[in-house]
């Protein structure tokens, strides 16, 4: 990541703790690998930013590298100057998720040659970038040092924020073949995801098939991908014929992704796949999702937009999940399960199959290419968007949880998860009037940066249930 710095200084407060603090922070950051735009100590004084000149000043230099800042953080080693922290940003017209951090005073060192106040500081720049219409981010606690451990922690999150705004204002969606008639809970609005940078690039399921069918079987692309598949999972007992179509469906769906620059896909599964070509794409989705090129099933862009939020928060891959069982009478379990494209990292193990539901109305031969196993137990972070047509909002949900060890005997890709309060979040969803469908990521903090990410900054009306 690349961060701007703003280094708040005030004249009557020491100001020699604007030059350590400043030299501090470049320090923090630039060990945890990432990179720093900020005035050097000749552009303004201690490369601080108080007046109005110094503002115009790191808003010029701000606006020469904005192809690379990711974000703002703004510090405060003393009290800071509200203004020109708030004029930085304005005039530097970057439209970037913005950290502020208050340095603490240290109880022994409360005298008028070190007293840093930057305490209330914080709170007079908040209010000035409010007034600004500056959206902007808090560190958990209201004053920690750049090189204490719990900076060091909000500055993973912050970057992860960053990732989620930056992925999302730029994503680009496949969406494969129409929506299943049989799914009205899939219904979307592109124009409500283009306004916030979400593009889709449809195409139709014909198109496909027709290069399918243009594609000799000895075709380089069609046997690498071939090659990948088996590389990929265990495909003992699968038809080779099978194996062979998918490996052209995958490599034709490759193509076409990477001639479009698109990020993620979605892909019309039940049942035109299996009556007209003859297997399920479940594991070429997964090979997608696990390369971090998010894959959902039944033409859920929504679903794959909140797939690759925790996969940018995360930088792990994400799946596509039902909320689909009880488990048993304990009220915050419940059985998540598809059919299934689940990444091969989230399975205890994984082996190639048929799908067992399809193949009761098109037939086991036409249905092979699902990747069966049971989930790992660990963390858990989720997320669900969807477009609200009648509001012209975007709206969502996120929260934590974890895949659990408890015994489960079924068929496809499955896992117990246990959630605190779970009957209150699916009454929050069913009178939200929310879909089955949720997306998930193996990780602990991913959901506290994807509800930061789309609340704050993209402005969505999304729900945290903790």
């Amino acid at each position: 990541m690349n961060f701007g710095l703003i280094v708040g200084n005030r004249g009557f407060f020491p100001d020699h703790l604007a030059k350590s603090g400043r030299e501090e922070m470049i320090a923090v950051l630039t060990a945890a690998g990432h990179g720093v735009v900020c005035p050097s100590e000749q552009d303004t004084k201690f490369g601080a930013v108080e007046t109005r000149a110094e503002a115009v000043k790191c808003a010029e230099i701000f606006r020469a590298a904005r192809d690379r800042i990711d974000g703002i953080i703004v510090t405060l080693p003393n009290f800071g100057d509200e203004r020109g922290i708030a004029e930085a940003i304005r005039l530097s017209g970057l439209n970037v998720p913005v950290l502020i951090q208050a340095t603490p005073d240290a109880a022994g060192k409360m005298t008028i040659a070190d007293r840093r106040d930057s305490f209330c500081g914080k709170m007079s720049a908040c209010n000035n970038l409010r007034q600004y219409g500056i959206p902007y981010s808090l560190t958990r606690l209201h004053t920690e040092a750049p090189s204490s451990p719990e900076f060091q922690a909000d500055l993973e999150w912050f970057a992860a924020v960053c990732r989620v705004v930056n992925g999302l204002r730029k994503l680009r969606i496949g969406a494969i073949g129409a929506r299943p008639a049989a799914f009205n809970t899939v219904r979307y609005s592109e124009k409500l995801l283009e306004r916030f940078g979400i593009t889709v690039e449809p195409i139709d399921l014909s198109e496909i098939l027709g290069r399918i069918a243009r594609m000799k079987d000895d075709a380089p692309e069609a046997q690498a991908k071939l090659q990948a598949i088996q590389s990929y999972v265990n495909t003992s007992g699968v038809p080779a014929e099978s194996l062979l179509k998918m490996a052209k469906l995958g490599a034709v769906i490759e193509a076409w992704m990477r001639d479009n620059n698109l990020q993620a896909s979605a892909i019309q599964c039940w049942t035109s796949l299996e009556e007209y070509f003859g297997v399920v794409p479940c594991t070429l989705m997964s090979m997608m999702s696990d390369s971090l090129l998010p894959s959902a099933c039944e033409v859920d862009v929504p679903g794959v937009v909140a797939m690759h939020a925790l996969r940018l928060a995360s930088e792990t891959p994400s799946a596509l999940l039902d909320w689909n069982n009880n488990y048993g009478d304990d009220p915050d379990k419940a059985v998540c399960f598809h059919c299934s494209n689940l990444p091969k990292s989230f399975f205890q193990d994984v082996r190639m199959d048929y799908q067992a539901i399809i193949a009761g109305t098109v037939g086991k031969l036409n249905t092979f290419g699902t990747c069966v196993g049971r989930v790992k137990s660990g963390p858990m972070s989720f997320a669900r968007f969807s477009t609200d047509d009648l509001s012209g909002r975007i709206r969502g949900y996120v929260g934590e949880g974890q895949f659990t060890d408890d015994p489960l005997d079924t068929f496809g890709g499955a896992g117990v998860v246990e959630i605190r309060n779970l009957q209150g979040l699916l009454r929050y969803i069913c009178e939200n009037g929310f879909e089955h469908h949720v997306a998930a990521n193996l990780s602990a903090g991913a959901a506290a940066a994807v509800y930061e990410a789309a609340k704050t900054y993209l402005g969505w009306d999304v729900y945290y249930h903790k």
